[in-house]
């Protein structure tokens, strides 16, 4: 399967008509600014400001058709910046309108800015005709917004990503709390978001609350916070060594009540989160469900988790609408770059120019594969001990081997075979 990013270049600029009229839009919270230039990159009209809402975009519109009419121009291309959420509604607004719908990334704005006028000075007219600009000339890439099943999965995954963050911001809260109160917490229960801890806490927030009780009482206040195996001779054991610790705690005695009540209701705020993050990761199951075989089973195959499955098709979308593996690491930002001139050959880093969430599960996806898989625990041993690379360098390489595989199992509908997929497969047999 042959991919050359010239033509995809080439394709983009070739895109770019005669008869095209290419408007770029300055997105902002409240009002953005259209600007309009030919396939030349000549400035038509005066750019106008629009509101937010379908008043606003119905306005844009009828602008539009005017200078179509003005300038005898039959179609229509529409930039936007790739700048947070603020451009989704209009994006979406325009495709269901049946409008062609292009992104450009804002360092093409800043970089570009100076073409036209050589001056510094910025505004929003100004990135508006920039924009349009820099489409004519093919600097843009397609505007990838995923339907059915890959929205929803999308949708979950960002927002099971937000509780991972609220819980872990809770979670840290609830520690600094007990480094307060009871600094030997941890000596004696390692995690204190295992169900000892959590009883404990619950039962006992505060070392006073244990330094008048015995080991047979705090197993049954364990109990009562709702731990099923509190008791036993293991249990006897760290029972009698929490009351050890809280006897002779050097935590503070000042505010315990203010300071307990603290603690109670953070361990009730990161309960409830993490019931959250379990029902949104039962819900991402479901939805795995419904994924078209041709595009599950490849991730199926290789053993990936659910997490990585839900992630790598919530940003990617069906996979066979790839035709080569390098446009996911684009996608990702996992493409290389490098900087050479004359005689100096700079080093070759990632670009980090795409989607920060499909490149970290990537990174993940693969880190599992190499532990557990063992095709790909073969490959990185050979990249490691016969081609010497450095065990970073490996698992990046895999990526790409990987987002390859991936595309050629969606497109051809067959099962993984590990002879077809390693070039070099006697290197690593000898």
């Amino acid at each position: 399967m042959k991919f050359k990013r010239s033509n995809h270049i080439n394709q983009r600029i070739e895109r770019i008509s005669t008869s095209h009229l290419v408007v770029g839009i300055d997105i902002a919270k409240e009002i953005h600014v259209a600007g309009a230039v030919n396939y030349r990159g000549i400035e038509l009209g005066c750019p106008i400001s629009f509101s937010n809402d379908r008043e606003g975009f119905e306005r844009l519109l009828r602008w539009v058709s005017q200078l179509q009419k003005s300038n005898g121009l039959s179609r229509v291309i529409f930039g936007l910046e790739s700048t947070g959420h603020y451009n989704v509604p209009l994006a979406k607004w325009l495709l269901n309108n049946s409008h062609e719908v292009v992104q450009v990334n804002p360092l093409t704005t800043k970089r570009n800015k100076e073409n036209r006028d050589n001056k510094p000075s910025k505004n929003d007219p100004k990135d508006a005709i920039t924009i349009a600009d820099s489409i004519s000339r093919g600097f843009y890439s397609e505007w990838v917004w995923s339907e059915g099943v890959y929205r929803q999965l999308r949708c979950a995954v960002n927002e099971q990503e937000a509780i991972a963050d609220d819980l872990v911001s809770v979670g840290n809260r609830l520690q600094m709390l007990l480094d307060q109160v009871f600094p030997e917490f941890t000596k004696v229960i390692k995690e204190w978001n295992c169900p000892r801890g959590i009883a404990t806490i619950k039962a006992f927030p505060l070392p006073k609350d244990l330094v008048h009780l015995s080991a047979e009482q705090i197993i049954a206040g364990w109990y009562e916070a709702g731990m099923k195996r509190a008791g036993g001779a293991r249990g006897r054991e760290c029972a009698a060594r929490l009351l050890a610790a809280a006897r002779a705690s050097v935590g503070i005695t000042e505010s315990t009540e203010e300071l307990a009540r603290d603690i109670q209701r953070t361990l009730r705020r990161y309960e409830m989160i993490a019931a959250d993050k379990e029902a949104v990761g039962e819900e991402i199951e479901k939805l795995l469900g419904q994924v078209p075989e041709t595009d599950l089973k490849p991730l199926t195959e290789l053993g990936l988790g659910s997490t990585s499955k839900a992630v790598i098709l919530a940003n990617t979308g069906p996979l066979r609408n790839y035709k080569h593996g390098n446009q996911l690491l684009a996608l990702a930002g996992l493409n290389l770059c490098e900087c050479r001139s004359g005689k100096r050959k700079g080093q070759i880093v990632l670009s980090k120019r795409g989607r920060r969430q499909l490149r970290k599960y990537l990174y993940w996806a693969v880190v599992g594969l190499v532990a557990n898989h063992e095709t790909f625990k073969a490959w990185h041993e050979h990249n490691v001990q016969k081609l010497r690379m450095k065990k970073q360098r490996s698992i990046f390489k895999l990526i790409g081997k990987l987002t390859r595989i991936l595309i050629s199992l969606a497109h051809s509908g067959e099962t993984f075979d590990a002879n077809k997929a390693n070039p070099q497969r006697q290197l690593v047999a000898a």
